[in-house]
């Protein structure tokens, strides 16, 4: 079993696991794990970005934001939790099972991020165990790989755009969910700069949905001849 799977609040664990489409099913499991996932997204988002920072000491800060968007983006990230052996762990309502819950990409992920802040509550809010966890899965992805998905990273390219052209503030994304059903939701994400929207876009995860907002406002300006 993969150390991150090693707990001693095997509550916590379960907790990480679990979807909310299992809690909708089964109502007295308690809280699902979209809390912990908030967690999750902010301790990789801080790790990767010291791993690339110490790792590329020749890098400029636009080449590593692009490089860290790569680095934890949903796919590397479901990648990274099959590797720990979350697949068949994720606690799924029968609905997400039947849609190919166990190799859904966006569950995938999720959870991964979940299971993380979860395994840093359960060593004492301690990052280096954390940091002892993502580093060896950061060193098993090819460089290649990482500078392929980084020169293609929409929400980076229109924030370069942005700035060099419009303003020093990143563009703003506000993103709800618009329907779907509770495992597989649907979320409209717009794109402001300096509260002018520029794009949107829809997609299954908020994630999803701003790089589909982004790549709108790609095409957006390509059509106008500003890009």
């Amino acid at each position: 079993m993969h150390k991150l799977l090693t707990f001693r609040d095997e509550k916590l664990l379960r907790r990480a696991l679990t979807h909310r489409s299992y809690v909708h099913e089964n109502p007295g499991e308690g809280e699902h794990n979209e809390r912990l996932e908030f967690l999750g997204d902010a301790l990789l988002n801080y790790l990767s970005g010291e791993y690339l920072y110490n790792r590329h000491p020749e890098k400029g800060e636009d080449e590593l934001t692009r490089r860290r968007s790569a680095l934890v983006d949903e796919k590397q990230l479901a990648k990274f939790a099959i590797e720990v052996g979350l697949d068949f762990r994720m606690r799924l309502g029968k609905g997400a099972i039947r849609d190919g819950g166990y190799q859904n990409p966006n569950l995938l992920s999720s959870t991964f991020e979940a299971v993380l802040a979860a395994y840093y509550l359960d060593n004492d809010s301690n990052i280096e165990a954390v940091r002892a966890i993502v580093a060896p899965l950061f060193d098993s992805v090819p460089e290649q790989v990482v500078v392929i998905r980084s020169n293609v990273d929409s929400k980076n390219r229109f924030q370069e755009w942005v700035q060099r052209n419009v303003s020093p503030t990143p563009p703003v994304y506000e993103t709800v969910q618009t329907g779907g059903l509770s495992h597989a939701p649907e979320f409209l994400a717009k794109v402001f700069v300096d509260k002018k929207e520029y794009g949107e876009g829809k997609g299954r995860n908020k994630k999803d949905a701003e790089k589909a907002a982004a790549e709108d406002a790609l095409a957006k300006l390509k059509r106008q001849g500003l890009l």
